[in-house]
């Protein structure tokens, strides 16, 4: 097992991790297991039938009252007045110059309660602009009515992500009507192997599946885990780690942040307009990306197939014969494709599907082409074609 400092964070379910090999690395201040078999092996599982993750380390944030929908349509770049019940959205919080702060998952439970998921690295620098912007909100002839909470430490959170999915969890789980009926990007409260939980139909693998919120007890949640790798066993459920979810992620071609997002990157840039409502008369960062909009962003996010099977890690800078067009911003070898793919920030110019470029490889150019994104897209679905997101 690999030493990490003393000082991260540990999930509820650390020391389930710790006894069945969970190969422990940081990530994002806390101790998170990457792996317990094989990379290969749990991605497969993910598209082929099921894996469990822990994701405890994703910040959990939750505001009550009359004005968080006031302060959440103040701080993301997504409209949320039009939230119905249970509805989840993908949104952005910007800096003032346009840079991405973070991407994050805003779930409306009700006119009054909200919750925001956001990126364990950028919890404690999400949580202090929000504090910040609670002092913006100023609410005409009245007290503000606002309570903010930071709950990551008090819940834990867990996702079960595969075609079996739907099939394991919806055995364990009672919620307002039937589990297979829940559709993508909402949620409902209910209950998980006797857990009270909040459960949504999200997930960061490009598969169809679930994540769950339940308070963080040590024990229950370990034992909520083991029902849950119990119930499926016959169905392939196994527990996954860190690394899986990054090769996953990227086939659906699925931005990470400190990868393809960043304050230095904007939402235009990176491909994420859909999320973005310039219509909404005010949010942070909205007078620079409407200036942005106008020139049109300068590089592209995009998608590259290598002909040869070595792997464009992030910098690896990309060329059109001399010319430096633009840099790798993650790479890997696709298990599911079986090809190495990457995304890319490439110049406009460079952006369209079949480009042929070159990556530069520790000194040695690899030939690759432009390809749309994503990578993959599961061949089924409950409901069809589901989008990546619903906005």
């Amino acid at each position: 097992m690999n030493q990490v400092p003393s000082a991260l964070l540990r999930t509820p379910l650390y020391d389930w991790h710790a006894a069945h090999n969970g190969r422990l690395v940081e990530f994002g201040g806390w101790e998170m297991p990457v792996q317990y078999s094989s990379i290969v092996e749990e991605h497969q599982a993910v598209r082929q039938s099921a894996g469990l993750f822990d994701i405890s380390h994703m910040g959990r944030l939750t505001f009550s009252g009359l004005d968080a929908e006031s302060l959440l349509s103040h701080l993301l770049t997504c409209r949320v007045d039009n939230l119905v019940d249970g509805q989840i959205r993908y949104g952005l919080i910007c800096n003032d110059g346009g840079g991405i702060r973070d991407d994050v998952l805003v779930n409306r439970l009700n006119a009054m309660n909200f919750g925001l998921v956001v990126n364990a690295s950028n919890r404690l620098k999400i949580v202090e602009r929000i504090q910040t912007c609670v002092l913006e909100i100023d609410p005409p002839n009245r007290a503000r009515d606002l309570e903010f909470d930071d709950q990551t430490t008090e819940t834990a959170m867990i996702a079960i992500q595969g075609p079996q999915a739907v099939s394991i969890l919806s055995r364990l789980t009672t919620c307002d009507g039937e589990l297979k009926s829940l559709k993508y990007y909402t949620g409902c409260p209910g209950q998980v192997a006797g857990c009270e939980a909040f459960i949504s139909r999200t997930g960061y693998t490009g598969e169809d599946g679930f994540e769950i919120i339940v308070a963080q007890d040590a024990p229950g949640t370990i034992s909520l885990w083991q029902r849950l790798l119990d119930e499926g066993r016959g169905e392939g459920l196994i527990p996954c780690g860190l690394g899986c979810r990054d090769t996953l992620r990227l086939e659906a071609a699925m931005p990470l942040y400190g990868h393809e997002l960043s304050e230095i990157i904007d939402p235009l840039t990176a491909g994420l307009s859909f999320a973005v409502k310039l219509d909404k008369p005010s949010f942070i960062g909205r007078e620079s990306l409407l200036t942005k909009k106008a020139v049109g962003p300068q590089q592209v996010r995009v998608g590259l197939q290598l002909t040869s099977k070595r792997i464009a890690r992030e910098h690896t800078e990309v060329y059109v014969g001399s010319r430096h067009v633009g840099d790798v911003s993650s790479g890997t070898y696709s298990p599911t494709l079986q090809k190495s793919i990457a995304m890319a920030y490439v110049d406009r110019a460079y952006s369209s599907a079949g480009t042929s470029v070159d990556v530069d490889i520790r000194g040695k150019r690899e030939s690759a082409i432009v390809v749309a994104l994503p990578f993959y897209k599961r061949p089924w679905s409950p409901e069809g074609t589901i989008p990546l997101y619903l906005f």
